[in-house]
């Protein structure tokens, strides 16, 4: 009896021996608690600062999308403007074009214009010389101002040209109404002071300041000639009328009838 107890007693120590073993080996082999605890916390940082990054690139992400419609939306802008910019340079280039069409022209239409108004002035002086003597001297004068006018290069062509035509509207005035100046008349060798008087170009007539005589003009032989004394009243009245200092009103004037051609 005495050796079972004993071996019993080996036994039970074999075993609690193989059961520490066993203990020790498991706890070798298994991690502890707070190796988990430590673990885990690493991952969970690791994750958190994974989804920083995400979040980081997704807002980098968001931003540079922002910036690539910003940048189309510039980019549609700028080609709008060029459009439009385009469009205002093909205009001035085409008004260039034209311009200078124009510009290659005016020296051609110069040299038409400018014959043409020595011929005019040419027309305008032999007028006058032909023409009944109203203001004489005055339109004498003008038509050499405007020949002087035709040397003078500090003034444009177009400025010639129009008092050129300046001159034969100041003409055709002349024929036109009842008028009267104060001048002197050279008749019988004499310089008389006389109101001079023409009604359109129907008449030309003089009368001495002392209303005792008068003259009519004769076109075609270029002198004056006596009128009757009975024209001397209606010849004043004229003259009065002319210059609004009574009511206009039939008068008898002497004039020259037209001769018939045969």
């Amino acid at each position: 009896m005495t050796t079972v107890i004993k071996r019993s007693k080996i036994a039970a120590a074999v075993v609690g021996v193989m059961a520490l073993t066993g203990v020790g080996l498991a706890s070798a082999s298994n991690p502890t608690l707070s190796q988990l605890q430590a673990e885990q916390t690493q991952t969970n940082r690791a994750q958190v600062a994974s989804q920083e990054r995400i979040d980081s690139l997704f807002e980098q992400s968001r931003e540079l999308l922002g910036e690539y419609r910003a940048v189309v939306a510039e980019f549609e802008a700028l080609k709008l403007y060029n459009d439009h910019v385009q469009a205002l340079v093909d205009d001035q280039n085409a008004t260039l074009d034209s311009l200078q069409r124009q510009i290659d022209g005016i020296e051609e239409t110069r040299q038409g214009v400018v014959p043409l108004m020595y011929k005019m002035i040419d027309s305008l002086d032999e007028f006058v010389q032909l023409d009944i003597p109203i203001h004489r001297e005055q339109r004498e004068r003008r038509v050499e101002r405007l020949r002087d006018l035709m040397t003078r290069s500090n003034v444009t062509d177009s400025e010639k040209f129009r008092q050129i035509v300046e001159a034969y509207q100041i003409e055709m005035d002349y024929g036109v109404g009842l008028i009267a100046y104060p001048g002197t008349l050279s008749y019988g060798g004499q310089d008389i002071a006389v109101d001079y008087f023409h009604l359109g170009r129907v008449a030309f007539l003089a009368q001495s300041l002392d209303m005792r005589n008068a003259w009519l003009w004769d076109n075609s032989a270029r002198e004056w000639t006596r009128v009757d004394d009975s024209f001397l009243s209606p010849l004043t009245q004229a003259i009065r009328m002319s210059r609004r200092q009574t009511a206009y009103d039939v008068v008898r004037l002497p004039i020259f009838a037209a001769e018939n051609a045969e």
